[in-house]
């Protein structure tokens, strides 16, 4: 059974957070970054999405052009750079060795970033997805 943590970004600016179980999650697997996949394989009428990008179960960083499931490279900036100084660097040229996720949605990755490409009739807010049950109270 496989369950990702989808984070949408809308036309509008705002993102939406959805949680994604099997069997539509399993739609997600083996597709690449910058793909495009329809919102209803997903369970939202209408939509289509771009994947942008995610993060493993350890939460390291997706990276375009990566084709192993994780790896060690040595970059200079992008993605899975950061530091302390978010993405400024103190001497040009630096270099530093991270560790970096490939490029394919597999079962180790935990978090799906999707960009909406085409809008469907119902808003996310009111699109069907399944939440967490609420504790009751104890009293």
């Amino acid at each position: 059974m496989v369950d990702f943590k989808c984070v949408i970004g809308a036309k509008d600016g705002k993102t939406y957070q959805k949680e994604i179980k099997s069997p539509e999650a399993d739609n997600l697997l083996k597709r690449r970054i910058s793909e495009k996949i329809s919102g209803d394989l997903l369970g939202f009428e209408g939509y289509e999405f771009e994947i942008t990008g995610g993060s493993d179960k350890c939460g390291f960083p997706m990276r375009k052009g990566i084709q192993e499931p994780r790896k060690q490279i040595m970059i200079g900036k992008g993605v899975g750079f950061s530091g302390k100084n978010r993405n400024k660097q103190k001497q040009k040229g630096l270099l530093k060795r991270r560790t970096v996720c490939g490029e394919l949605v597999t079962k180790i990755i935990r978090q799906v970033n999707l960009k909406v490409l085409k809008e469907g009739s119902k808003s996310l807010d009111e699109a069907p997805a399944e939440e967490a049950p609420k504790e009751e109270k104890k009293e």
